[in-house]
């Protein structure tokens, strides 16, 4: 359990976070353990599961951070042959030798769209390895009559996301036995508290409100980047190979691998103050009333002449939903011209830009290829002005690999339907 590794205690600081951790706790069934972000739980369940030197298969098609996260670990990523659709683990096109080299599988559930747990689950079980989820995109996404989250020996969830905190995570555990553990893994972590940090959170809601109204959203991040606050400039983070590598060399711990694993949340690791956990509990209090919206957002965008086939789990996913265009460079660019800003791109996959000096690459490399390609997410809450511009701009659907059209890539009679606005 991250033994060695320096952190500032040996015990929780503060006020415990208990409401929050019981409010995931019912909506679960299983125990849960408060942490400062995804990324951070991840970690933790990382070095608690696996030894260091350990293979993990994961999707290439994920956020770089959690590459990192994994390297930090000292563990070695391996790069899964994905769905072509929805970026999940193909589990019959993994080789077998793959199979029975790795210490663990951790699943992505990209933009909402589950990964086969079940079917992962019997699998690592046959290998005696674990399984870990990646929820960060899926709170209230389900695989048949169980939420995502309840099927692997850790599961990590970002209260960022569909919450709107944009701050703090939690780690939910099969084994509540576990609890006491993972807690003291977690506080010899943690960075104390920093009363600058606390109220630069506090007001960034607000001064977010304010360039918003008086759109000044590029002048804003003209001046981010006049001040060095920008982390990347392009999709992917800078690799700088020759500085992680030498991090590999250093024991498996997150300082070496911060200026990696800190990009675009510098506070992933930071000890929570009481209002910070306050106000999201208030945005964790309202998370149903989010998710009903994105369910409304998300069937009127799988109803577009863009949107992948529908599957048998019904609405899904939550927190983007991939629409597929030909050309996706003028699609986001058509979008920016109206205001709309699209993220959570991750092109190239992680093999393709990391190296195999990092990474062992997919067997399978062309379905993420297609998918980091042509995959538009959409965040299901501008659902219809999205799906106005990219009918405007006179977007194409793209055919997916060894597939016709995709199903509804011809417009429909009445377009986009009636309003829901």
């Amino acid at each position: 359990m991250a033994k060695g590794e320096a952190g500032p205690g040996s015990v929780r600081h503060g006020a415990q976070p208990k409401r929050l951790e019981e409010t995931m706790r019912v909506r679960l069934g299983r125990e849960c353990v408060y942490v400062p972000s995804c990324r951070f739980g991840l970690y933790v369940a990382l070095r608690h599961w696996c030894p260091p030197g350990g293979r993990v298969l994961m999707s290439p098609v994920n956020d770089d951070v959690i590459f990192f996260v994994v390297l930090a670990a000292g563990l070695r990523p391996v790069q899964a042959p994905l769905n072509p659709l929805d970026a999940s683990i193909d589990v019959d096109a993994v080789p077998d030798e793959v199979w029975g080299s790795v210490s663990a599988v951790l699943t992505t559930n990209l933009y909402g769209n589950p990964d086969p747990a079940p079917r992962l689950r019997q699998k690592c079980d046959a290998l005696g390895v674990p399984l870990f989820e990646d929820v960060a995109h899926a709170i209230g996404s389900r695989v048949g009559d169980r939420p995502v989250g309840v099927w692997g020996e850790a599961s990590v969830f970002s209260l960022s996301k569909h919450v709107g905190a944009k701050a703090g995570g939690m780690l939910s555990l099969a084994d509540p036995g576990l609890r006491e553990a993972v807690e003291k893994t977690c506080a010899g972590l943690l960075a104390p508290r920093r009363t600058g940090a606390e109220l630069a959170y506090l007001v960034r809601p607000y001064a977010e409100a304010a360039v918003r109204g008086l759109r000044l959203r590029r002048a804003a991040w003209s001046a981010i980047r006049l001040l060095g606050l920008a982390d990347r400039e392009e999709i992917r983070m800078p690799l700088r190979p020759d500085e992680l590598a030498l991090a590999a060399r250093e024991t498996p711990g997150l300082d070496a691998h911060h200026p990696w694993v800190r990009v675009d949340m510098h506070d992933y690791r930071l000890e929570g103050g009481r209002l910070r956990l306050r106000r999201i509990g208030h945005k964790l209090d309202r998370l149903d009333d989010v998710l009903d919206a994105c369910r409304a957002g998300t069937e009127l965008l799988l109803s577009t002449p863009w949107a992948k086939p529908r599957d048998a789990h019904g609405t899904q996913p939550l927190f983007r939903v991939p629409l597929f265009v030909a050309d996706r460079d003028a699609a986001v660019a058509a979008l920016a011209r109206e205001g709309i800003v699209v993220g959570y791109l991750y092109d190239p996959p992680l093999d393709d830009y990391a190296g195999a000096e990092f990474t062992d690459p997919s067997p399978a490399p062309e379905a993420a290829r297609w998918f980091a390609r042509h995959a538009l997410p959409v965040d299901p809450l501008r659902a219809r002005a999205v799906a106005e511009v990219l009918e405007r701009s006179g977007a194409r659907p793209v055919r997916a690999p060894g597939e016709g059209e995709l199903p509804g890539s011809r417009p429909t009679p009445g377009g986009l339907g009636p309003s829901r606005d």
